[in-house]
């Protein structure tokens, strides 16, 4: 398959957003299209991007231009190991408590598989159904979740892991 019929079937960058975060899938940029997709972060107001593929392109230039790259490389269509999970929440915890206008950009080789997990299990911890944290990335990025990533997110369980303390004990009910 030729390189621009390969690039002509991934979805263009999607911006998914819900209470008070917002992400942006991506696939994965090279080297020479680096500066395009540094532009689209910045029109996004992306400060960090998670890369959970294997790093194939420099990242000098968006470091440059303030925007943090955390590597957190897991395996192609699987769910993300447990301490990636973890990371995750972290990272939209402190970011989105300091800047609420942010977008945290994540990618993987497609934006198809391991980007969108990861942005599903956030819209689970924010209050929304597995199903429904699916289909409103499906309506943006066609084809993504494949059924073992779908498997994984309708067992998972939240655990209020990303709602932003406001100085109140939370209310634990068991």
């Amino acid at each position: 398959m030729n390189i621009m019929k390969q690039k002509t079937m991934r979805p263009a960058p999607s911006e998914i957003s819900f209470k008070n975060m917002r992400f942006l899938i991506m696939d994965r940029p090279t080297d020479s299209t680096i500066p395009g997709f540094l532009e689209e972060l910045k029109k996004h107001n992306v400060k960090d991007l998670v890369r959970v593929c294997e790093a194939t392109y420099k990242t000098d230039l968006l470091e440059h231009e303030g925007i943090n790259v955390h590597d957190w490389q897991f395996d192609d269509g699987s769910p993300p190991p447990a301490k990636i999970v973890e990371d995750w929440f972290d990272l939209l915890k402190t970011r989105f408590k300091e800047d609420p206008d942010v977008c945290v950009g994540v990618h993987c080789v497609a934006g198809l598989g391991r980007a969108p997990v990861l942005v599903a299990l956030a819209l689970i911890e924010l209050g929304m159904k597995y199903e429904d944290a699916v289909e409103l990335i499906r309506q943006k990025r066609r084809g993504a979740i494949n059924s073992k990533q779908l498997s994984y997110l309708e067992k998972y369980r939240p655990k209020s892991r990303l709602k932003i303390k406001n100085g109140h004990k939370p209310c634990i009910i068991q």
